[in-house]
């Protein structure tokens, strides 16, 4: 029992340690012994855990696909409620994607997605599940969507989350609170205007 409690603490300080490291130097710039250093493991103990840095890149991207799961079906659990109003819904979702601080850590893992077939398997699958909670939510705001106009709203509310969630290349002029507040009037409106 202490050895598989180790074994998972080990495996938390890897994440973390991978988290820091690949989102400051690069998924490509950081040696195993760096991460093995940063984690406070040895090299052959992140070995026993993971195949390599591409199954570590898959562990983080589920680690925060399953974490944006709950915090979709908290925010999902606020609308059926009423607690929220499906402006706020959208709004909730947009200032979570932009208060994201790994952004360089996502546009590395995007980039790698491209390149590494597992990693971008891992991707889609994740984009699959947010495409649950999204469809939802475009439906909560226009119950006569369907078919490909729905199908595109799930396209276009994913390119805003993606987008938003690296808008600091773009230096913004507004801060975040308003971003998610006005597009989220912004997507509310062009989903209402769909058929």
């Amino acid at each position: 029992m202490v050895a598989v409690q180790h074994e998972k603490n080990s495996k938390v300080r890897i994440l973390e340690a991978a988290r820091m490291l690949f989102d400051s130097h690069g998924f490509h710039q950081t040696s195993m012994a760096e991460l093995a250093t940063a984690a406070q493991v040895s090299v052959g103990q992140i070995y026993r855990l993971f195949k390599g840095k591409e199954d570590i890149i898959e562990a983080l991207v589920t680690d925060d696909a399953d974490q944006w799961c709950r915090d979709m079906a908290h925010i999902r659990a606020k609308l059926d409620s009423g607690e929220s109003t499906i402006e706020q819904i959208f709004e909730e979702l947009l200032l979570h994607t932009i208060d994201d601080k790994d952004e360089a850590l996502s546009f590395d893992i995007l980039a790698e997605s491209f390149r590494n077939p597992a990693v971008g398997n891992t991707v889609s699958a994740m984009c699959e599940r947010f495409r649950a909670f999204i469809r939802y939510f475009a439906c909560a705001a226009n119950p006569k969507l369907s078919g490909e106009a729905l199908d595109a709203a799930e396209d276009m509310t994913l390119a805003c989350l993606f987008g938003l969630g690296h808008r600091s290349l773009s230096r913004p002029k507004l801060d975040a609170a308003s971003t998610a507040r006005l597009t989220a009037r912004m997507i509310v409106a062009a989903l209402r205007a769909g058929h």
